[in-house]
């Protein structure tokens, strides 16, 4: 039985305060320092994070294509394309963030990304010219954006068929509602963050 996503409301405004920095951790760009606008309510995955992520994706990160729906500082973003991801494509409604991570695709120029302003779940309900094989969740908490996003990626053919999807979350990933087909290869938590990595399996039909 489909699942009804409710349309697309209002995601609250993030309020810009500051100037961050993040690091990129591995790949081509390793060690290279980029700022980001900082906000009330942004949260780029930490270092540690991101670290523990790469290593799980590491067999499968080499020529992938790679999609950010909540791209925000980019952190995650721009170490998935520092580590061989040949395309991306992140989204944010915030347009600070956009031409934020835009303008550090430049200073590392990397011309086979991009990153459209929107909100993500609109976005999301249309389809994609080609299937995207690793996506990287971590939407606004306290939003219910997750499930949402996750079944629209289902339901517009978003992903190939045994893409990898990973997930940051305030509650732990078996009460979050993701898609029953998707199988939990990972999880950590720390803090108040519970991160895991899924892979999607092929319905019958499908090529793996």
């Amino acid at each position: 039985m489909a699942r009804t996503i409710k349309p697309a409301g209002k995601v609250k405004a993030k309020v810009f305060v500051g100037t961050g920095q993040l690091r990129i951790i591995g790949g081509q760009w390793r060690s290279r320092r980029l700022t980001f606008p900082e906000a009330q309510g942004l949260r780029p995955t930490p270092d540690r994070v991101r670290e523990t992520l790469y290593n799980w994706l590491a067999p499968y990160i080499e020529g992938a294509r790679l999609l950010d729906p909540f791209v925000g500082s980019g952190a995650l973003f721009l170490e998935g394309l520092s580590r061989g991801a040949t395309s991306g494509l992140a989204f944010d409604l915030h347009p600070p963030a956009v031409t934020n991570v835009q303008q550090n695709l430049q200073v590392l120029g990397c011309t086979q990304a991009a990153v459209r302003l929107g909100n993500a779940l609109q976005l999301l309900q249309q389809s994609p010219a080609q299937p995207f094989d690793i996506v990287l969740l971590d939407p606004p908490f306290h939003q219910n954006l997750l499930a949402d996003a996750c079944h629209l990626l289902e339901e517009q053919q978003w992903l190939t068929a045994a893409a990898w999807v990973y997930t940051e979350s305030e509650q732990a990933p078996s009460q979050a509602g993701l898609p029953s087909h998707w199988r939990l290869h990972r999880e950590k938590h720390t803090g108040q963050v519970y991160y895991a990595l899924w892979q999607r399996q092929p319905i019958d039909g499908e090529q793996s």
